[in-house]
Formats: C-alpha cells, sequence, structure tokens
C-alpha cells in the first residue's frame, strides 16, 4: 500500500477518534448541565410572553413561568429564612444560579388596595390592586407543597422597567420569582397580599431581632402560599418568624382562605409620630369577625378591606395622616352598601376598577395600577387584568390551579 494513503487513514482515525471524544465529552458536559439545572431549564423554557408593553400608557410586558421543582424552598427554610435581602440574594444566587448570574433587589415605594367578599354563588373572593409605576410583570406558577399562582414585580429583581425581558442572562435572573411575590392564591384555597405602610414617618422596616428563624418581606408570602392550609396557619407562620420587611420600607399583609375568614397581619410599635424603631414591633393580627375596635363598619361586616396604612386605632394623630385612607374609604362605601356580596368576580374587579390609579386623584407618586386581581378562593382560580384594562377584549386573563 501506498504511504501516503497509510498515513491519510491513520490521521482520518485520528481525527475520527478526537472527534468521537470530544461529542462524548459534550455529551457528558449537557447531562452533567441538565443533572444539575433540569428544572431551572424547564422553567425558563416556559417563560412567554402574554401582552407587550406600551409605553404611551405606562404598560410594562407582562410574562407567564410555570416553576418547576421545589426551587430550593425547604432548603431555605432548613438553614433559618433570611434576615435582608442581601441574605436572600446569596441563597437565590448560590442555590438557583450556582453563583453564577449576580441578582439584586431593588427599593420601591408602592401603594395597593385590596378586599374580601362573597360572590352571591357564595364563592369567597379575595380581590387586589398593585399601584406602582410602569414595570414587567410575571404571573408564576410554582409546585411545592401546594401548588399557587402569584404575581411577582420584576424590577424588584433590578431589570429594566422600560425593556422587555431579553437574552439569557435576564432570564436566568428571573428563576429568582418564587421568592419575590406581591399577591398569589395556594391549591387549598389561602390568598394573601402585601402592602405598604409608610410607618415611622419615611416607612421605617420592621426588623424584629429575637431568637426566631428570618424572613423578609416577600419569603413571608411565599412561606405562606406553599404551606398553609388556612388563616390560622398562615398566622401561625408569621408568628413563627423574625420579620424584616424587604426594600427599606414597611408592609402589612392581608390572608384570606375559602372558609370566609379573613386577617390583617401587622407590626406595630407605638404612635406613627414615634414608630421608628423597626426592632421594637410585634404582630397584631385583626381577623374580620373581632375588628369592632376597628370601626363601626368594620364591625358591622363579615369582610375586610386595607390600603396603606395602620388600620390599629390610636395609631396616628389624624385621617390625614393615613396613606390612602380616601381610597380605603371607597373602597368601603361599596362593600358596606352591597354587604359584602357582589355579584361575581367581575363586580369585585368593578370595585378595583373605582379606586385605578390612573382615575383616582392620587397622593403619592405611583401613577398606575400595575395589575388587578380576584382571587377566587373556593374554585381556587384568579381573574387577572393588566394595568387597568378593565373590559377590553383580551385583557383579561384567567388561571386555575387543581385541588
Amino acid at each position: 500500500m501506498d504511504r501516503t494513503v497509510k498515513t491519510k487513514k491513520r490521521w482520518k482515525k485520528i481525527v475520527l477518534g478526537t472527534a468521537a471524544a470530544v461529542l462524548a465529552l459534550l455529551l457528558v458536559l449537557v447531562a452533567a448541565v441538565f443533572a444539575v439545572w433540569h428544572n431551572e431549564i424547564f422553567s425558563l423554557t416556559s417563560m412567554t410572553l402574554l401582552r407587550e408593553r406600551d409605553d404611551a400608557h405606562l404598560d410594562g410586558a407582562v410574562y407567564y413561568m410555570d416553576v418547576k421543582g421545589g426551587f430550593y424552598l425547604d432548603e431555605f427554610v432548613a438553614q433559618g429564612g433570611a434576615s435582608s435581602d442581601a441574605e436572600l440574594i446569596a441563597f437565590i444566587t448560590g442555590n438557583i444560579t450556582k453563583g453564577l448570574i449576580p441578582m439584586s433587589i431593588s427599593e420601591s415605594e408602592i401603594a395597593c388596595s385590596s378586599f374580601t367578599a362573597a360572590a352571591e354563588d357564595g364563592d369567597r373572593l379575595f380581590a387586589r390592586n398593585y399601584d406602582f409605576s410602569k414595570t414587567n410583570t410575571c404571573i408564576v406558577r410554582t409546585q411545592g407543597r401546594h401548588a399557587s399562582v402569584s404575581t411577582v414585580d420584576l424590577q424588584f429583581l433590578g431589570l429594566d422597567v422600560d425593556e422587555n425581558v431579553e437574552g439569557l442572562a435576564d432570564r436566568i435572573t428571573c428563576l429568582a420569582v418564587p421568592y419575590i411575590p406581591l399577591d398569589g392564591i395556594n391549591d387549598a384555597g389561602v390568598a394573601c397580599g402585601i402592602y405598604m405602610t409608610y410607618q415611622g414617618g419615611d416607612s421605617v422596616p420592621t426588623d424584629q431581632n429575637t431568637d426566631k428563624p428570618d424572613l423578609t418581606s416577600t419569603t413571608l408570602l411565599r412561606l405562606i402560599l406553599d404551606y398553609a392550609d388556612n388563616v390560622e396557619e398562615a398566622v401561625d407562620i408569621a408568628s413563627s418568624y423574625d420579620l424584616h420587611d424587604s426594600a427599606k420600607t414597611s408592609y402589612h399583609y392581608m390572608v384570606a382562605d375559602a372558609s370566609g375568614r379573613s386577617a390583617v397581619l401587622e407590626w406595630v410599635g407605638e404612635t406613627d409620630e414615634t414608630d421608628t424603631d423597626g426592632g421594637r414591633r410585634e404582630l397584631v393580627v385583626t381577623y374580620n369577625d373581632a375588628d369592632s375596635h376597628i370601626g363601626e363598619a368594620e364591625a358591622a361586616s363579615g369582610f375586610q378591606w386595607v390600603t396603606n396604612f395602620i388600620i390599629q386605632p390610636g395609631y396616628y394623630a389624624s385621617d390625614e395622616q393615613k396613606k390612602g385612607y380616601d381610597r380605603y374609604q371607597r373602597i368601603g362605601e361599596e362593600l358596606v352598601r352591597a354587604n359584602g356580596v357582589v355579584a361575581d368576580e367581575q363586580a369585585a374587579m368593578d370595585i378595583l376598577a373605582i379606586v385605578g390609579r390612573r382615575s383616582w386623584d392620587n397622593d403619592d407618586g405611583n401613577g398606575c395600577t400595575v395589575h388587578s386581581a380576584v382571587y377566587n378562593l373556593t374554585d381556587r382560580s384568579v381573574l387577572w387584568v393588566p394595568n387597568e384594562h378593565y373590559g377590553e377584549k383580551g385583557a383579561a386573563y384567567r388561571f386555575t390551579l387543581d385541588r
């Protein structure tokens, strides 16, 4: 055989062998990546754009993500939670992104409205407006101890409000969405929302420091959605942790379940003028069937409503100091007139529309209602409308949970 031919055959074998080795290595690497990140990969591929942005109407884009796996929540609880946004971000980056993608949580000042009611067919409803400025939103479905659907403001993850979520790095950042819900419902029929309270004058955050484990504002809501079967269990969760408010602001919560039970959870020190030490605050729970001390309308009703001030009597020197008091009164008028019973989810959405921020005389800098949600606690569903597009064809979304 010609020597040149032998050389060519030998090199061909070397090239083929090298290619096979490289291919095998690549397959091993792909398998390793899939083994480590298979849930995250499925979650990323599920992220879809539901609604395009409309900057002229202050509309950010709306996304949907179906989060696969447990997103390390049990590990988060086992480590004692987190006492700050920095600790939360360290946990998320260390576990979800394996330290490859840096993340942050942004500061914000949000103003919101919420109420509970019953539909004429007996279904229990939990309604919520999220008032802020233009931002991108993600509706998040998770499968934990309880499945849940929640809403997330992607601005909290440091993503640009004026651009769509594009590129792999931005999408990987969105894997943190289970830890920053603003409101949501689980498959036990428990719903919860978070609302700013502007405590201590310039919104001094609650920052408890006892021997209890720790939670930030949004992670408390996440634990309620994943672990609470009813309002009492939600209160037990809140009572079992030290709260460290996120984004350097103060918050309270409302939680409700399919039985018609609801409660407002507030961390209170002294009065508004002196409640500037977040470490001295303690949890105060006000139930819908034990709120006669709040006011006559509240005492006469079996439902609740909140905006952006502490509802405890005597906390403020005057009503003028209560952020969102005008919206609180307006919602109360509608609920009292109907005795807490509305026709259906759409009727509850109509009440939210009344206090939508584009048409309301704002008492703060929040120019729009980013989303409105009516959670049906009986059939475990949500009617969700973006950016005050009430009644517009194709603008309402409905999501359901299997029991």
